[in-house]
């Protein structure tokens, strides 16, 4: 058998070998995924980026499938936080609870609300992962209609977008969140009933003009550009007492 063929043969060997190495480390990472990416592939981006959502991931850590994709990046979630520090800071929308365990870490009390149970057991879980679950009351319930029941200091929105294709959209609407509700600008405004300091997370490409408009006349907004991985991720608004001194 000449060289060339020896050679080649050889190659075609290797491969092989790496081949079948590939397929057993593909199975193995397989195993690993949580069931709900198992069903569902293309939420496989978010889980390779778990650590950035949550570094204490390992530890026990539970998502959905749509809180995957919508739980605030940890390194967001703490600068948030640090901005919103109080005494009693109520979460409208806590989902898996990104936010209301970086608020635990900075506020004395937290109200967790969400209407769905399987979030708020999702939420108490994470929350127990971090040692901050103590600090958190958890409720089950549509937070519009417990507004009228509801005192705090701070209140935080991060209602839903509607989902990743929020992004197709040049320039995100206001009214274009929780349209059954009356949309963005009355969940604001309903919100002032509890509080004027709010702190509002939406999404990149929402309408700043809209927002400014929410702080009604000779009063200020401060936007923050949230980014992650170098790419701009979100925005905060804030209002009230939130909003920098500095600002003029």
């Amino acid at each position: 058998m000449g060289r060339d063929k020896i050679s080649k043969k050889k190659s075609n060997i290797r491969r092989y070998i790496n081949k079948q190495r590939t397929k057993k480390l593909s199975h193995k990472v397989f195993e690993l995924l949580p069931n709900e990416i198992k069903k569902d592939t293309s939420l496989l981006k978010y889980w390779f980026k778990r650590y950035r959502l949550f570094s204490k991931f390992d530890l026990g850590i539970k998502l959905d499938k749509e809180s995957w994709f919508s739980v605030t990046p940890e390194k967001i979630s703490k600068n948030i936080a640090k901005k919103c520090l109080c005494d009693l800071l109520i979460d409208g929308f806590c989902g898996a609870g990104g936010n209301t365990i970086q608020f635990a870490f900075t506020c004395k009390k937290v109200i967790a609300i969400d209407i769905d149970p399987i979030k708020i057991e999702l939420a108490r879980n994470n929350a127990r992962v971090y040692g901050v679950e103590n600090k958190i009351e958890f409720i089950i319930g549509d937070y519009l209609s417990l507004i009228p029941t509801l005192k705090a200091d701070v209140v935080f929105l991060s209602p839903p977008w509607g989902g990743p294709t929020y992004l197709s959209q040049t320039i995100f609407d206001l009214d274009n969140i929780m349209p059954q509700y009356g949309g963005g600008k009355n969940l604001f405004e309903m919100t002032r009933k509890v509080t004027e300091n709010i702190a509002y997370f939406l999404p990149r490409n929402i309408d700043l003009k809209q927002c400014i408009r929410l702080a009604g006349d000779r009063k200020h907004v401060e936007f923050e550009n949230n980014y992650f991985n170098n790419i701009l991720n979100s925005k905060t608004a804030y209002y009230g007492n939130l909003v920098n001194e500095n600002i003029s």
